[in-house]
């Protein structure tokens, strides 16, 4: 699968998943999914598979064990971030929170809102990292 064809299908696999219901530590849409679960469930659907992270609450200040475990799941670290991608994002002093590009805005599981929603626009948060799958280090 060429990188814009995998793009291409993370976003199709992201938008397919608006509504699911939030969950921490979730991995199916079934069931309900959490950001990591969600990037997890869209990067696999598009043939990507990779460690998924399992020990981790909502409050994590550190981006390093992230970052560790964004290239654990076969994720690098880009300077332009395109549809497919996933941003790494920091909702408040305690927080990070993962994304998925798509055309126009983010696919993200909204834990205020309960559910995977589409926000359109610009990230509201500050960018800590965009991240793209299969990309190896530059």
């Amino acid at each position: 699968m060429s990188s814009a064809e995998r793009a291409a299908t993370v976003v199709a696999a992201a938008r397919a998943l608006v509504g699911v219901r939030f969950r921490l530590h979730g991995r199916s849409a079934a069931t309900g999914l959490d950001c990591v679960g969600l990037a997890a469930v869209a990067l696999e659907r598009a043939g990507h598979g990779g460690a998924v992270p399992t020990r981790y609450g909502l409050r994590l200040s550190r981006t390093a064990p992230v970052e560790q475990w964004l290239r654990e799941a076969g994720l690098w670290p880009v300077e332009d971030a395109g549809p497919g991608d996933l941003a790494l994002v920091r909702p408040g002093p305690m927080q990070l929170h993962l994304m998925i590009v798509v055309p126009g805005g983010f696919v993200h599981a909204h834990a205020g809102l309960g559910r995977v929603v589409e926000m359109p626009g610009g990230s509201p948060w500050p960018v800590l990292g965009w991240w793209r799958p299969g990309e190896g280090p530059a």
